[in-house]
């Protein structure tokens, strides 16, 4: 069954358990997708009002591909889970094992690559908010705002399920490339997040 078809009281059940999964990541996921789907809140507000008419397209096309991404977020709560589950099985293997070394290399690896590929998603998803942000409804503009904030706590928590992996890795030169990646996405993200977030503040609160 797809953490899709959970109930929200089910997943964080089973997300508060010691089921090896979902856990960060797949709660990452779930958390950007809020973020996504509040943006798309702010252009479904905007869209077929006429102060905001020469926006309207430009919003229309963010909506599109907001709705989209939300979609693949939600998906990844499940890609989480089964690039993590490879690392679980190694983790059983006996420490005597000679195979052990390079089936946990390589399941290392594999539990990097879905939490990146989320990271990726959750920039675009903190691009589109930065639209929403900007020109959207100003009676929605706090939902933009809250959406860029889920946004960037997912983009930490997902990041995390990188570095716990590479922390691991035999490969440090493997393990630094997708750390740098890491970092790099990072970087400009949360500066990007945090300025939607202070830009919806200073319209919120500058209107007193």
């Amino acid at each position: 069954m797809s953490f899709q078809e959970y109930t929200l009281s089910d997943f964080t059940q089973v997300l508060a358990s010691k089921e090896a999964v979902p856990g960060g990541g797949g709660a990452s996921a779930l958390v950007a997708s809020i973020g996504i789907a509040l943006g798309n809140m702010v252009g479904s507000l905007t869209v077929g009002k006429k102060t905001y008419a020469d926006v309207e397209d430009e919003v229309r096309a963010w909506m599109e591909q907001a709705s989209a991404l939300c979609e693949d977020l939600l998906h990844g709560m499940d890609a989480d889970a089964e690039a993590f589950l490879p690392l679980s099985r190694a983790y059983g293997i006996p420490k005597d094992d000679p195979s052990r070394p390079a089936v946990m290399e390589e399941a290392l690896r594999t539990a990097c690559a879905a939490p990146l590929t989320l990271m990726r998603q959750i920039c675009r998803a903190i691009e589109l908010l930065e639209g929403f942000a900007e020109k959207g409804s100003r009676i929605a503009i706090s939902d933009a705002g809250v959406g860029a904030v889920c946004c960037k706590a997912a983009l930490q928590g997902a990041s995390l399920n990188i570095f716990i992996n590479t922390k691991s890795m035999r490969d440090r030169k493997d393990a630094e490339a997708l750390e740098r990646q890491a970092d790099d996405l990072l970087e400009e993200y949360t500066i990007r997040a945090d300025w939607i977030y202070e830009t919806v503040l200073e319209k919120i609160r500058g209107e007193r």
